[in-house]
C-alpha cells in the first residue's frame, strides 16, 4: 500500500521558519514528480512548490518564492519543504503528494497519491 506521510507541521511565528517532510512508502518515487499544496477552509487546495524526478527543475506560487525551498532526497523517498520569512497568510494544511504518470509537474490533476495533511498555524 502506498503511503505518503507528511510531518514538521506546526506553530511558529510571523518571521519564523519551519521544515515539512514527506516520507512515501509502498513504492519508489524517483522517477515522478513531487509536490506541496495547501487548503485553507473554505478555499481550493493550492499548489505551493513542486519538484521533478532528479530534482533539477522546481516551481512555485508567486506567494512563497523566495521563502519557500523544496528539495528531494530519492535515496529516502522524501520531499522536503523549507519555509523561511513565514507569513500568517501561510496558515494552511499542507499536503504533500506524487505523480505516477509525469517526471515534471505541479498541477493538481497530475497528482495521483496524497498524504493527509500536517497542519502549519502563523501566528502575527
Amino acid at each position: 500500500q502506498v503511503q505518503l506521510v507528511e510531518s514538521g507541521g506546526g506553530l511558529a511565528q510571523a518571521g519564523g521558519s519551519l521544515r515539512l517532510s514527506c516520507v512515501a512508502s509502498g513504492r519508489t518515487f524517483r522517477n515522478n514528480a513531487m509536490a506541496w499544496f495547501r487548503q485553507v477552509p473554505g478555499k481550493e487546495r493550492e499548489s505551493v512548490a513542486a519538484i521533478s524526478w532528479s530534482g533539477g527543475n522546481t516551481h512555485y506560487a508567486d506567494s512563497v518564492e523566495g521563502r519557500f525551498t523544496i528539495s528531494r532526497d530519492n535515496a529516502k523517498n522524501t520531499v522536503y519543504l523549507q519555509m523561511n520569512s513565514l507569513k500568517p497568510e501561510d496558515t494552511a494544511v499542507y499536503y504533500c503528494a506524487a505523480s505516477l504518470r509525469y517526471s515534471d509537474t505541479g498541477t493538481l490533476s497530475d497528482m495521483d497519491y496524497w498524504g493527509k495533511g500536517t497542519l502549519v498555524n502563523v501566528s502575527s
